[in-house]
């Protein structure tokens, strides 16, 4: 029987406009994870993979250990958030990916991180 850990992941973006240089094709974005463990055993964070879309459709891809320099427990029942960014040359794009990760047998598995958007919020005059 298969019993695939559940694991949520939920994210919120954020436009950065402090950092960010318009004139210059310099759109920053900050997006906060967070990282729930609905299952009845702990899992581990060990990588990460990350397409990123800017507004012209031009796609970049990112991937590494963990996220933020950690590869985190995640107990059954806890989450683990963490805040990470992204610079595009486009007001608005996308990002998508997922989660390599690993349950308390060592079995790996992938937790798909559904696509969410970066864009500049719109002023209603």
């Amino acid at each position: 029987m298969n019993d695939t850990p559940r694991v949520c992941v939920h994210v919120q973006s954020a436009y950065i406009a402090s950092q960010s240089v318009p004139d210059e094709e310099r759109y920053v974005f900050a997006y906060t994870v967070t990282i729930r463990n609905l299952g009845r055993t702990a899992v581990q964070l060990l990588g990460r993979y990350w397409l990123i879309t800017n507004g012209n459709g031009r796609e970049t891809e990112v991937q590494g250990e963990g996220v933020i320099g950690e590869q985190p427990h995640i107990e059954p029942g806890s989450e683990f958030q963490y805040t990470s960014g992204a610079v595009l040359e486009t007001p608005m794009g996308t990002m998508q990916g997922h989660y390599e990760m690993t349950d308390s047998e060592g079995e790996t598995f992938q937790v798909d991180i559904p696509v969410f958007r970066l864009a500049i919020p719109s002023h209603i005059h």
